[in-house]
């Protein structure tokens, strides 16, 4: 009976872990929606900060792939995957925003992900 009693609570906790895990996120850190109109905002803004600074290559903006937030002292990085055409194919990028306490935003790496 006592055996029963260990294997049950053992499975009940591995059910809870893995649904707070779920919750959570990978080491603490929730995913970011997609689906966010701030966090399409700030990718946008990633592209469109691209453009200004790339001499040849101008992108439009398509949809936020994945990413996820990191709050640290001096505001929020968001890191995530993108995707942006360049008038005839579609591509990934990864980009790097630094949004401080004010809601300015800061592009800080820009590239494109290669398969």
């Amino acid at each position: 009976m006592k055996l029963q009693y260990v294997i049950l609570i053992t499975l009940l906790v591995v059910l809870v872990s893995a649904t707070m895990n779920q919750a959570i996120g990978i080491n603490g850190v929730k995913p970011i929606n997609v689906n966010d109109p701030h966090v399409i905002d700030i990718a946008k803004f990633a592209v469109n900060e691209y453009n200004k600074q790339s001499k040849t290559t101008k992108l439009t903006f398509e949809k936020v792939l994945n990413g996820v937030p990191h709050t640290t002292s001096t505001g929020t990085i968001y890191r995530f995957t993108l995707s942006a055409t360049d008038g005839s194919t579609s591509n990934k990028y990864g980009a790097i925003v630094l949004e401080n306490a004010q809601h300015s935003l800061k592009l800080i790496n820009f590239a494109p992900i290669h398969a």
